[in-house]
């Protein structure tokens, strides 16, 4: 039996991750994708998980069918799934709290979830995203955030923490995602920065 997916509308890596969840119940999968980065991404991961793969244009969207070759070996190395996108920008995104903006906390968390939802959906991305005082909190367990970080670093993008602010914060054993860093490589971040994005 056949499992069809429609992914259009949704970036990258859900397409993938849909379709990754398919395999393991299906040995025929078929998704609709509406850009070619998606198709690509989904060509890896056929490769990957010994499938083959079949694509197709039917006016503004791919279909693509994924189809499971006979067995040849049980020793195929899992590969996290890792998608291509546009060239990534020598510009950086530097976040100092949780909240975006002043006047009302409530507000300004909505606004700063926002903006980073935003981020996964830009065409081109910034190279790293820098987290320091409050912001440190953003991506530590329970974060409401946490998931648009995960796709923004599937998507090559680097995410740093201030070692010291998150000791300050006793949050060293609950950071979630990222690396780790220190105020040497923050300024020199944004010194090497064609820009510094700062919401």
């Amino acid at each position: 039996m056949k499992k069809i997916i429609d992914a259009r509308g949704k970036q990258c890596p859900i397409p993938v991750i849909l379709a990754k969840d398919a395999m393991k119940e299906e040995k025929a999968v078929e998704i609709v994708v509406d850009n070619e980065i998606a198709v690509q991404n989904l060509m890896k991961l056929a490769k990957q998980k010994n499938y083959q793969m079949h694509s197709e244009k039917k006016e503004d969207v791919f279909v693509v069918n994924l189809t499971k070759e006979e067995e040849q070996s049980e020793n195929i190395i899992e590969e996290p799934v890792v998608c291509q996108k546009d060239a990534l920008s020598k510009k950086i995104v530097v976040i100092s709290s949780e909240v975006m903006g002043q006047g009302d906390d409530v507000l300004g968390n909505v606004l700063m979830k926002g903006f980073i939802y935003a981020l996964t959906q830009m065409d081109v991305l910034p190279s790293c995203v820098i987290f320091y005082n409050g912001g440190v909190k953003l991506a530590c367990k329970g974060s409401a955030v946490l998931e648009d970080l995960k796709t923004l670093e599937s998507l090559g993008v680097e995410i740093l923490s201030c070692g010291t602010c998150l000791s300050h914060y006793g949050l060293v054993d609950e950071v979630a995602i990222g690396q780790v860093t220190n105020m040497y490589e923050i300024v020199e971040r944004q010194m090497l920065a064609s820009g510094v994005i700062r919401p």
